[in-house]
């Protein structure tokens, strides 16, 4: 783990881990990072493809960044310019999902001078990153607690695009926000439905339909309401890959909705060829572990619940997790870094429920910093 040292008003860090959490909260926090060392040992040293191809999004969507790369690639200097937003088209780097930059405009979208309208394209899934379809129910779901009015944030899927070659195509809309409000969110509910989508791109269209019976025979033993839609991508909107997957999400009394999605392996990367009847088990038991985890969000979006707390306005808000990951426990020491927000961490234990059901619930509580939107205009 790297620790990040002061120099003026530089944070400097040594290594690639959180390269991502580190751009994004320059950018909010108008500091600028020094990254070095970046895979110095390895054998092909330097930032990726996808990292470089980050940035580029970054610098679209900011106006003014100053970038620097060091001509090996293990350093980059990154000054963040003014959080504009606007209409923008991105082509993303196939190393890595859409999911992986879209997750960076989910945390930026709200505070942007003009509302965000990003289209992007790549590879809507893989086993990596969280797909376009997480994002859009776990995600945004989450994000939605935070401010009243959620007209305008939407997350279209046009075309899928598997990998090695994508060919996916996502329209992502976000308003703009002036400020966010804070949350005590503490009951989780009860699961009350499962919902889903099986996909086939350029493969039989009876995968699908094998994908969601074998899904559906783990999941009706715990629960009755159960509707696996299939999504039949044709032409265009099939990609350039061949492929398949599936996509789950549970549904809690509380409007807590959790995720979890499986895809085949890549044959031409060398990988064993997936039988569908696997991918759609392994789908349902990664959904009865997120069920397990609890929390009032999806395990891959604490990051998301922990930035929003900490930029609420300047009041108390609780919110209680499953364990917490190891980006949810980097976020939380980037914010003190970088805004010098602390959270205070304490086991949860409802009193409706018996000790030892489930998962140990974390609570997380901060008081906001009352960031503000100085872009966003008030009547």
């Amino acid at each position: 783990m790297t620790t990040a040292t002061d120099k003026g008003s530089v944070l400097c860090y040594k290594g690639s881990n959180f390269f991502r959490q580190r751009l994004v909260l320059s950018i909010l926090s108008g500091k600028p990072v020094r990254i070095t060392h970046i895979r110095v040992l390895e054998d092909e040293p330097g930032l990726r493809e996808f990292e470089v191809n980050l940035i580029r999004l970054l610098d679209k969507i900011t106006n003014g960044s100053v970038i620097e790369l060091n001509e090996t690639g293990t350093a980059v200097y990154f000054q963040p310019g003014l959080l504009y937003g606007g209409t923008v088209q991105h082509e993303c780097s196939t190393q890595r999902g859409v999911g992986y930059y879209l997750e960076a405009l989910v945390m930026l979208g709200l505070f942007c001078k003009q509302p965000l309208n990003a289209t992007l394209q790549g590879v809507t899934n893989n086993n990596i990153d969280p797909s376009v379809d997480l994002i859009r129910t776990s995600a945004l779901s989450t994000l939605k607690k935070f401010f009243l009015d959620d007209e305008g944030l939407d997350v279209k899927i046009s075309k899928r695009g598997l990998l090695p070659l994508g060919g996916g195509e996502v329209i992502f809309k976000c308003p703009v926000r002036k400020h966010l409000r804070p949350i005590h969110s503490l009951d989780s509910g009860m699961v009350k439905r499962i919902r889903g989508t099986a996909f086939a791109l350029r493969v039989s269209p009876a995968i699908a339909n094998r994908i969601v019976d074998k899904a559906k025979g783990v999941l009706l033993n715990f629960l009755p309401d159960i509707y696996i839609n299939t999504d039949q991508c044709r032409g265009k909107q099939s990609g350039k890959s061949p492929g398949f997957g599936i996509h789950l999400t549970a549904e809690t009394t509380n409007g807590v909705i959790y995720s979890s999605e499986q895809v085949s392996n890549v044959v031409s990367n060398g990988e064993d060829p997936s039988v569908p009847e696997d991918v759609g088990v392994a789908a349902a038991q990664r959904l009865l572990h997120e069920i397990y985890l609890g929390g009032a969000t999806d395990s891959t979006c604490q990051s998301v619940a922990i930035l929003c707390m900490a930029l609420g306005q300047q009041d108390v808000s609780k919110f209680v997790t499953g364990p917490l990951t190891e980006n949810a426990i980097g976020f939380l020491r980037h914010l003190k870094e970088f805004f010098g927000v602390t959270f205070k961490l304490e086991h949860y234990e409802p009193d409706e429920e018996s000790p030892g059901t489930g998962s140990q619930k974390v609570m997380l509580t901060c008081v906001g910093l009352g960031y503000t939107n100085i872009s966003k205009r008030t009547i």
